[in-house]
């Protein structure tokens, strides 16, 4: 007769697993509630938001990039972001000409304007190709994001600003990353209306 199981085994694990890091998590939704408050009167102002991350991250920087230049709730105007990694066409010819640590940062430098903000997902926070992007992103003064997994790493160092997912399995990085994309648009969402409002009595002043 086989024993019983002693443990919870690996699906009610994982579910373990995201709750012992969804604390400390949380415990970090400043950190999102400020860049959603920001990016909101970056993109109400003209500017852009790019995004890249690799394999699932890349995933999820594109969800971030659609809740905005679609909706996350309630209907609202579309503002510019992109998911650099979505040109594949861009992507496959800037790493056969030039390597694939320039996937990114080559992009960064064609779209990226003062100003703007550069958003990179890594659950490793390693990937050389982001850790280019970064340097892009700084050098044309942008404000650079990053998305990681445990600190310290070379990505959140590199960055102006990190959001870092305290947690051993790739699988339970990415899931608070998708956590984190929607904080960030519940924040830019919120904020939005009072970006708007606050232009609208500006321009009407000026007039």
């Amino acid at each position: 007769m086989t024993p019983p199981a002693t443990g919870p085994g690996p699906v009610a694990g994982h579910c373990d697993e995201l709750l012992h890091a969804l604390a400390p998590f949380r415990d970090q939704a400043g950190t999102a509630q400020s860049w959603g408050e920001r990016l909101a009167r970056v993109l109400a102002g003209g500017g852009r938001l790019l995004a890249a991350g690799n394999g699932g991250s890349a995933a999820q920087a594109q969800h971030l990039t659609a809740e905005l230049v679609g909706r996350y709730r309630d209907d609202r105007p579309p503002f510019s972001a992109i998911a650099l990694h979505a040109d594949t066409s861009s992507t496959t010819a800037i790493a056969n000409d030039y390597g694939v640590d320039e996937v990114f940062a080559r992009q960064v430098r064609a779209h990226g304007r003062e100003g703007d903000v550069l958003m990179l997902l890594s659950t490793s926070g390693a990937s050389a190709n982001l850790l280019s992007a970064a340097e892009a992103g700084r050098e044309a003064g942008m404000s650079v994001w990053a998305l990681t997994g445990p600190a310290p790493n070379p990505l959140a160092a590199g960055s102006d600003e990190s959001l870092c997912v305290q947690a051993g399995s790739t699988a339970t990085v990415q899931e608070l990353h998708l956590v984190a994309v929607h904080m960030v648009c519940a924040a830019f969402d919120a904020a939005l209306e009072d970006v708007l409002e606050g232009g609208s009595a500006d321009d009407a002043a000026d007039a």
